[in-house]
């Protein structure tokens, strides 16, 4: 009876040193790995079409009655609006007039520094559409109105993506997927394997302009770090 009770100590010795010498073998592993890892940075990239374009023009006289200044102005801005129409504005986009801006010269002036002309007026044309691609063009024709009269004081045109919300997931498995890439040749390189992920950024995204105006590049790095094992 003694025998097979010293034989089933001995055997739960030996499974015992046999797990304790896992358990050492692994923590050894994990202190020998714990800091192979390593940080790579993911890319993706895109150039997308503009889908809001607000496109600004503004006229602006000086002069010392009002009432002339004004009836110029109408006139001026009657004339982009006929130049808008006959352009095929309709349809494609919205335009909208904004109050006049007058400017009394001479309250804001100092000493002996009196301005050429006692009134300034101006007045700005709104022209909003979705089609980016068309107001692009049509810009480029905008110096028709001088034929007409018509010399603009302003004209810009601020093009917005504004769908960037529905483009981000695929952006951002697209950076994953090559930071990836570049993990797994980093560790190839070092005789090792990635493991899993320790650390990830969410991902840092631009929109910049384009070399066409109507266009926008779309961005996102993403920094991830990756344990290695043998």
């Amino acid at each position: 009876m003694q025998k097979y009770e010293k034989m089933i100590v001995a055997a739960i010795v030996a499974v015992g040193l046999l797990m304790l010498g896992l358990c050492i073998k692994g923590g050894i592993d994990n202190f020998t790995n714990k800091d192979r890892r390593v940080t790579v940075k993911g890319l993706a990239e895109r150039e997308v079409d503009a889908d809001k374009v607000t496109w600004t023009m503004s006229v602006r006289l000086s002069g010392d009655e009002l009432k002339p200044l004004f009836g110029s102005i109408n006139s001026k801005v009657d004339k982009i609006q006929a130049f808008l129409k006959e352009k095929g504005i309709e349809g494609k986009g919205e335009v909208t007039l904004v109050s006049y801006d007058v400017n009394d010269n001479l309250a804001n002036a100092w000493g002996d520094n009196k301005p050429r002309y006692h009134y300034t007026v101006g007045r700005s044309l709104h022209v909003t559409s979705k089609d980016t691609k068309f107001i692009s063009q049509l810009r480029q024709k905008v110096d028709e109105l001088i034929d007409r009269d018509v010399i603009l004081a302003s004209d810009y045109a601020e093009y917005e993506y504004t769908q960037f919300q529905q483009l981000k997931p695929e952006m951002m498995a697209e950076a994953i997927g090559n930071a990836e890439k570049t993990a797994s040749q980093f560790a190839e390189n070092s005789h090792s394997t990635i493991n899993k992920i320790v650390e990830a950024g969410q991902g840092e995204f631009s929109i910049d302009d384009a070399d066409i105006p109507y266009k926008k590049k779309v961005r996102v790095v993403s920094t991830i770090t990756y344990s290695l094992k043998d």
